[in-house]
């Protein structure tokens, strides 16, 4: 197997969670159980990705705050939270109020462009001012401002028994430095890097400069730091799809590599207009993954990951799931739970 470079500084996972229309509550339990667990095995970080109008969280940021009242070290994050939906400024006070419950663990991932199937939506999200909404960088540059404790207003000071700020409150210092940008196109990351915020990379690129997934992501990468403040210290997550079976039953090993084998079409070439490419799936055991992860341009640049688990497995799946990563593929890059 290739060593690598430096060792994994950082472990952490995402998770999309999943619910049953007619039980959601079970659902939400099981994913902060599954964030419960992650502690306990030592992961760095855990993310909840965000979902509107389907059966996958559309509040994270008040899945997390209950997550932060069943934790007590682990990082907890966003991947991502697109703005299209949100007010930057009401967006604002309820993550830092959050970083503030969590003792300063939070890490929010953002991303701009206009809602999914807009059309369907923007009356009821934006009934009158659906046609004049900014989705562009803007929309982040809003959020960051407010984050970092600038005015949002010029009105101050006492009214009767009342005292109000100019600034979003309460204000979380060491939030700002925690915002990160979930980019899959070079400008995405060239415009993350400029403005300071931390990178998110995922199983998800445009295909601009070749069709070569690796290749791609190595470049965004690379963008992101030449444009960073920070430069090469400057952070950078990895969220490819990994699945390790050292532990797994044959059941479920059949099942991990026909998920996989179903979503592999996809990685062959460009898809859609915005020609969108997609890292396969890593099925196999910790020493297998690790070898592909190595020969992984990408990967070889970075030193924190959040590895994502698969969308539609069962619960007991993604505990084999997160436990191999933590006692196998973890140790296996050089990396150690805290």
């Amino acid at each position: 197997m290739p060593q690598p470079a430096q060792p994994l500084r950082k472990l952490g996972f995402l998770t999309i969670g999943l619910f049953d229309r007619a039980d959601p509550r079970s659902g939400h339990e099981a994913t902060l159980e599954i964030i419960r667990l992650g502690e306990e095995l030592g992961f760095d970080s855990a993310w909840v990705r965000h979902r509107h109008l389907q059966y996958g969280i559309s509040s994270p940021v008040a899945v997390l705050a209950a997550a932060s009242q069943r934790t007590s070290r682990i990082e907890l994050g966003t991947a991502v939270i697109p703005l299209g939906w949100e007010n930057p400024l009401r967006l604002a006070e309820d993550l830092a109020t959050v970083d503030l419950l969590s003792g300063g663990r939070l890490n929010p991932g953002v991303s701009v462009g206009p809602p999914m199937h807009y059309d369907t939506v923007k009356e009821a999200l934006y009934p009158d001012t659906g046609d004049a909404e900014d989705f562009s960088y803007r929309r982040v540059e809003r959020l960051l401002g407010f984050v970092a404790g600038e005015p949002a207003r010029d009105f101050s000071g006492t009214e009767g028994f009342e005292v109000f700020s100019k600034r979003v409150e309460p204000h979380a210092p060491g939030l700002r430095e925690r915002m990160w940008y979930g980019g899959a196109s070079l400008r995405s990351a060239q415009w993350a890097g400029e403005h300071g915020m931390n990178f998110l990379t995922s199983s998800v690129v445009k295909a601009e400069e070749s069709e070569d997934f690796a290749a791609v992501q190595l470049s965004h990468v690379r963008a992101f730091r030449a444009h960073h403040p920070d430069g090469q210290r400057a952070r950078v997550s990895q969220g490819l799809v990994v699945i390790p079976t050292d532990s797994a039953t044959a059941d479920q090993r059949a099942r991990y590599e026909a998920y996989a084998e179903q979503r592999t079409p996809r990685t062959r070439s460009p898809q859609g207009p915005a020609r969108m490419m997609f890292a396969p799936d890593l099925v196999g055991t910790a020493e297998q993954i690790a070898e592909r992860l190595y020969a992984h341009a990408a990967f070889r640049e970075i030193d924190e990951v959040a590895f994502a688990l698969p969308f539609s497995f069962e619960h007991a799946d993604y505990v084999q799931i997160l436990t191999d990563l933590a006692t196998r593929l973890g140790p296996a890059l050089g990396w150690r739970p805290r």
